[in-house]
């Protein structure tokens, strides 16, 4: 028993070197978040960055891989991240809450950060991050330039009125009053699932979204790996051959999974299928 313990003592005599931190200008930055990661290596110098989620070394779901790859990696357990002896720890809301319970229990400084549902809100966690990180001209400089790639969108987007249906792995779609709705109708697209009522993050069948009269319909574009069940929905035949009549765009989800500037580039790739449906011939 006393050697099943002992970790824990040595992780809570580390947890003691980070309180003298400058909590203005955190030098050792952690984060136990895939979201997280991006602002943070986005906004931070890289020499402040100790750790960040084994996730972010993936292309396929992370916009900071390269980035990523030149610190080191955690897996959200409180026994790798007391040691880097952290004055500030970024995680998610809903993630590794207990690995968060016992830092905050070791008094190490912990923000969380919740799942943006608009682009006020978007801009509010960046503004949160890089305060956070001493950094609040970095943020301020990463939202204006956001809002100018939104306003040149849009400008050149017009007042669409194609429909579109998202469709993401197990038949899930996404409703009114998530960012992805908001992200929609900056390009010129009409929710079909918002329309329809559907809960915010409920499932559809396939046969729903084929007849609902859709002329975008929107799936993820992470098709590489072992087969599953859950993915096994996205390369259904009926998509292929619905093609004649609708645009089947394959959009990355980490373009518009996490807040930051690449939410630019997934209303940019919207918007083109938005303006390929215009030009289709009835």
């Amino acid at each position: 028993m006393r050697a099943r313990f002992l970790p824990l003592l040595l992780l809570l005599l580390w947890a003691g070197t980070s309180a003298s931190a400058d909590a203005d200008a955190p030098s050792r930055v952690v984060s136990l978040n895939l979201c997280a990661d991006e602002l943070v290596l986005r906004l931070a110098d890289r020499e402040d960055v100790a750790s960040v989620t084994w996730l972010a070394h993936d292309p396929s779901i992370s916009n900071v891989a390269w980035q990523a790859s030149q610190v080191g990696v955690n897996h959200g357990l409180a026994e790798e991240i007391v040691p880097l002896a952290p004055d500030l720890v970024f995680a998610g809301v809903h993630t590794t809450r207990t690995t968060v319970a016992f830092l905050k229990g070791a008094g190490i400084p912990v923000v969380e950060l919740g799942v943006p549902q608009s682009l006020d809100a978007v801009y509010a966690q960046i503004q949160k991050v890089a305060a956070a990180l001493g950094q609040p001209e970095s943020g301020a400089r990463m939202i204006v330039e956001m809002r100018r790639g939104f306003a040149r969108l849009e400008a050149e987007a017009g007042k669409g009125n194609a429909g579109a249906f998202v469709l993401r792995p197990n038949g899930y779609t996404v409703s009114d009053g998530s960012l992805v709705d908001t992200l929609l109708e900056r390009a010129g697209l009409v929710n079909l699932a918002a329309q329809r009522g559907l809960d915010i993050y409920g499932q559809i069948p396939l046969e729903t979204a084929l007849l609902s009269g859709a002329e975008v319909l929107i799936v993820d574009a992470n098709s590489h790996g072992s087969p599953s069940m859950t993915s096994q929905l996205l390369h259904h035949p009926a998509l292929e051959g619905a093609t004649h009549r609708l645009d089947i765009l394959r959009l990355p989800s980490r373009l518009w999974n996490c807040p930051g500037p690449r939410l630019v580039e997934a209303v940019e790739r919207l918007a083109g299928a938005a303006s390929r449906s215009q030009d289709r011939e009835p």
